[in-house]
């Protein structure tokens, strides 16, 4: 078990959020240790204690040049208020500090306007006279397709849409209707109906996903299909972030690999909290969500979040994570490490489009197909595996099965230290006995029936032992993982993992790889 800390990832970055069907709009993320933030943008009175400000009534007046200094975006034809999409920093509606971009024009000197199309807010603009009292709220949730600025810092010259058709997904210039003589000076532009009133944009949370145990996918739910620079992220209470679109693929897969470090680095610090309480024969060694494949499934939904954990003798697979000692008895399905095959596939062996997956084949002969969303996962669990299967073979030596040879009841014994010993089950007197160094070959009928072709060491013939057996699969899988062991006390990179997984756990068990043969 590595209980080494990695480097945690701290980010932050802007995104497009999807909830549901609504259009997506900008947010800013924040990954931290434990959580992941979901903010959004949103005006603030700022005068005494912040709060949200809903409403602002502003007036402004025209300029001799720029007119008001803002441009306009949307309209009722998309279902949204006009929204102002730039403000120019030589004009007067920035000095007021009190318009912002994003901000929904609401009235206009007291006509509501809400559900005005574009070009009939801009009607109404050039009509409005030289001072316009303009009622706004923000609009927190700006469809992305407008492609608003995040603030109010950008180059906005002032475009005279006096004449001529306006667009809603352009900005319209409110260059209207200026008069020459018009000298008034900047300082008194615009001001609110409640003097000493001040306003700020700022990030305001919006949604808080812990990390622990929460997963992720790029994949539409059940299936095979990846969003494109896409993912969402679900807490483990159900919290879900919604559909978080990145900007391009590098983005995306940064942001996939920084939240499954912190998610990495968490799991591995509950699992040392954990094992604290549980015997050296229950240690947790991995703790994880993969999605399970239905096998021969009718329905759309292929795949299936469960949870796989793998602790002392077993492999455990719940619908999620397990938080009491009871829940762990509750288990969907367990299996015996020592009696299962797991293989990572390559990509010649995938069933579909998704490419991180590796199968499970229990001790009665079922198949299991599981996917994970980085090669990284896939890395981390096939690393997992390995090491689970190690400790457990160490820990318990031998493991006998019970067999027919020649209609007589015999027993097979696995020794880690020995190899195979056969021996009649009722006098005990061993028939054979060979070194796993012994075995060139062996074959089965699918059924029942193992041929063993072993090496005798006096005359170097090969020697066939046919052994009949009610849980083959079992038997077979046993021996795999026995000779996993036995390779991996070969591996000077595996025993050192290893010795510090043992030097950082203190209730680890402790390697006896120098005693084995």
């Amino acid at each position: 078990m590595d209980f080494r800390s990695t480097c945690e990832e701290t980010k932050t970055g802007v995104c497009l959020l999807q909830d549901d069907n609504q259009e997506p709009f900008k947010v800013r993320l924040h990954l931290a240790r434990d959580l992941l933030m979901l903010q959004e943008q949103d005006v603030l009175c700022v005068s005494g204690e912040p709060f949200y400000s809903g409403e602002r009534t502003v007036m402004i007046r025209r300029q001799t040049v720029g007119g008001f200094g803002l441009s306009i975006k949307g309209g009722a034809e998309h279902n949204i208020p006009v929204v102002i999409s730039k403000i120019s920093k030589e004009q007067r509606a920035e000095l007021s500090g009190l318009l912002f971009i994003g901000d929904a024009i609401l009235q206009i000197n007291g006509i509501n306007v809400r559900k005005y199309r574009h070009e009939e807010v801009v009607q109404v603009l050039r009509n409005a006279g030289e001072e316009v009292t303009l009622t706004v709220s923000f609009l927190k949730r700006a469809p992305a397709f407008l492609k608003l600025p995040l603030n109010e810092d950008c180059a906005c010259a002032p475009s005279d849409q006096s004449s001529g058709t306006s667009s809603p997904l352009c900005d319209s210039g409110l260059h209207l209707n200026y008069h020459p003589n018009n000298t008034d000076t900047l300082s008194c532009s615009s001001w609110p109906t409640s003097p000493g009133l001040r306003w700020e944009k700022r990030w305001c949370d919006l949604r808080l996903i812990p990390l622990l145990h929460a997963r992720f996918s790029q994949y539409l739910p059940g299936t095979d299909l990846s969003r494109q620079n896409a993912f969402q992220v679900v807490a483990v209470d159900g919290v879900c972030s919604g559909i978080i679109q990145c900007l391009s693929a590098e983005d995306c897969m940064d942001w996939l690999q920084a939240l499954a470090a912190n998610i990495s680095n968490l799991t591995k610090h509950n699992i040392k909290k954990i094992n604290r309480n549980f015997p050296v024969n229950q240690q947790i060694v991995y703790m994880g969500w993969c999605e399970a494949r239905e096998q021969e499934s009718l329905q759309d939904r292929v795949y299936t979040p469960v949870f796989l954990a793998l602790r002392g003798s077993c492999l455990y697979r719940f619908p999620s994570p397990p938080v009491t000692t009871w829940d762990w008895t509750r288990a969907e399905k367990t299996f015996s490490i020592c009696e299962i095959m797991c293989k990572v596939l390559k990509d010649s062996d995938l069933l579909d489009r998704r490419k991180y997956c590796f199968t499970m084949q229990s001790e009665c002969g079922e198949d299991f197909y599981f996917s994970v969303e980085l090669e990284s996962d896939l890395a981390q669990w096939e690393r997992a595996f390995q090491t689970a299967t190690f400790l457990e073979v160490e820990r318990i030596q031998c493991k006998t099965y019970a067999c027919v040879l020649e209609s007589h009841l015999m027993g097979l014994t696995i020794d880690f230290g020995t190899g195979f010993i056969c021996y009649d089950a009722a006098t005990k007197a061993v028939l054979w006995r060979f070194k796993f160094s012994q075995l060139k070959g062996s074959s089965d009928d699918g059924k029942s029936k193992i041929k063993f072709l072993f090496q005798n060491p006096d005359t170097k013939q090969i020697e066939a032992k046919e052994l009949e057996f009610s849980n083959l699969f079992a038997v077979l899988h046993c021996i795999h993982s026995f000779f996993a062991a036995k390779v991996a006390c070969l591996d000077p990179l595996f025993l050192g993992n290893q010795a510090a997984a043992s030097a950082a756990g203190s209730s680890a068990p402790t390697s006896k790889a120098k005693h084995m043969a």
